[in-house]
């Protein structure tokens, strides 16, 4: 585990630890909630430290971040991981402010922010749908949490509402970080005929590149803009504005003011998600997408948050990849 201050000391400030699983420099998810902390220590919300290299495990986390909070006035934890770990530490603290971003967990001295980042991957499917040419597209994703969860259910919904025929792809390889694991599971979705893969992952993300490169595969990223980043392999790209929903919690813990509900940021609430696109994108698909953005921000289409149907399994594999 490391802490980090980001901003010099400002000792009439809150101190505020804001957490990640992984690293936050991941050109991912952490990447995209690091910007908003950054954001929040520039504009004086508080003394903010960023708390990084913890593993995803229950117990680990829970023994590190009880052994720091003495340190800190409140916490802001960034992932769906913290659903597990907050209602725990805020019983624990309750003298201290906390929130989730991206969780739903919710409690007296515990808020929780969520940036429908499912409405980007709603699109990203509407997307994928229309430019597919082999009619399989995949969808590849590490942790098995609840944003993630939602992601998936959204990006199958706006494959399948787009074109009924395509057929998807689906698995949670268990790793938002390790580009091996990746690397596996994104050539079996290729070999599987999956010429389209929209990912959803952090540092692991790079695997699923180089696989996608050596076959001339096209990639949908998240969290960052991925068209400008790999133009060569990156269709579009779904973007979540997770940095404000990051801004707000800091916000609102260093003023000990926190919302009484879970507080849900997207398109019907302003400009939280959309889809970037890369520059061969047909001027048609961008206007069916477009009216597809529309649709979800007037509430026309209800984005789902889940999935019952079956998850890949690569035809010729003797364990898992």
């Amino acid at each position: 585990m490391r802490i980090r201050p980001l901003a010099a000391e400002q000792p009439d400030l809150p101190q505020i630890a804001v957490v990640v699983i992984g690293e936050a420099e991941d050109a991912g998810f952490n990447a995209s909630g690091l910007a908003g902390a950054r954001q929040a220590a520039r504009a004086g919300k508080g003394r903010i430290s960023i708390v990084d290299g913890l593993a995803y495990d229950t117990a680990e986390i829970l023994e590190s971040l009880g052994g720091i909070l003495p340190d800190f006035d409140g916490l802001v934890f960034i992932g769906g991981q913290g659903d597990r770990v907050m209602p725990v530490l805020a019983l624990d603290w309750p003298e201290k402010s906390f929130a989730i971003v991206q969780g739903h967990a919710h409690a007296e001295n515990l808020a929780s922010y969520d940036v429908a980042q499912e409405h980007s991957a709603y699109l990203a499917g509407c997307l994928a749908a229309l430019m597919t040419k082999t009619g399989t597209v995949g969808h590849l994703s590490g942790h098995r949490v609840r944003p993630g969860l939602k992601g998936r259910a959204a990006f199958v919904q706006g494959v399948m509402e787009t074109d009924p025929a395509v057929h998807v792809l689906t698995v949670f390889c268990g790793s938002q970080d390790d580009n091996a694991i990746t690397r596996r599971w994104a050539d079996a979705e290729i070999k599987a005929g999956a010429d389209i893969i929209f990912t959803m992952l952090n540092g692991a993300r790079q695997g699923a590149i180089e696989a996608c490169r050596a076959a001339g595969t096209l990639q949908i990223g998240n969290a960052l803009d991925w068209t400008a980043l790999a133009p060569d392999v990156f269709v579009a790209s779904a973007l979540a504005r997770i940095d404000l929903g990051v801004e707000r919690a800091i916000a609102d813990v260093a003023a000990g003011r926190l919302p009484r509900a879970p507080v849900i940021l997207g398109l019907s609430e302003g400009d939280y998600a959309s889809l970037a696109l890369g520059a061969d994108v047909p001027d048609a698909v961008a206007e069916r997408v477009a009216t597809a953005a529309g649709a979800i921000r007037d509430r026309s289409i209800i984005v789902s948050e889940t999935y019952d149907g079956a998850e890949f399994e690569p035809e010729t594999e003797t364990g898992r990849c």
